[in-house]
C-alpha cells in the first residue's frame, strides 16, 4: 500500500470516529421512559435515566438499566418475552401475551420532535 492509500484510510477511520462521538454526545443525558400497562391499563411510567427493577404484579420483572429495559424473569410457560431484546426511549415493545404485560419505549417529553427518528434499517 502507498502511503496516500494510507493517509486516506486513516482519514476515514478518524472522520467516523468523529461522527461517531458526537453522536454519542448528542444523545448522552437524553433518556426516556417507558410505560407498563397490564391488561390494556396503566401500571406505570418508568424514568429510562434510573437503574431499577419493577415488579409486574406477581408474573413478570422488568429491570431498566444503562438506558434500556427488558425482561429478566417471566412465568408464562414460553418465556418469549425474556428473549426479546431491550428497549429504550426510541421505541420498541415487549409483549408477555399470557401474562396480559406490554412495555414500551417513549422519548422523552424534552426531546425536540423536529429531528427526524429512523424507523427501519435496510
Amino acid at each position: 500500500m502507498k502511503k496516500k492509500e494510507l493517509i486516506f484510510i486513516g482519514g476515514i477511520l478518524v472522520l467516523a470516529l468523529v461522527l461517531w462521538g458526537g453522536m454519542t454526545f448528542m444523545n448522552r443525558g437524553s433518556h426516556g421512559s417507558v410505560r407498563i400497562t397490564v391488561d390494556g391499563e396503566e401500571y406505570g411510567t418508568y424514568s429510562l435515566a434510573k437503574d431499577q427493577t419493577i415488579q409486574i404484579n406477581d408474573t413478570n420483572i422488568c429491570e431498566i438499566k444503562d438506558g434500556k429495559a427488558h425482561m429478566i424473569s417471566a412465568t408464562c410457560p414460553d418465556h418469549l418475552c425474556m428473549k426479546q431484546k431491550a428497549i429504550d426511549e426510541n421505541g420498541g415493545t415487549i409483549v408477555c401475551l399470557p401474562n396480559k404485560v406490554v412495555i414500551e419505549g417513549e422519548k422523552a417529553a424534552d426531546s425536540d420532535d423536529s429531528s427526524p427518528s429512523i424507523d427501519a434499517v435496510t
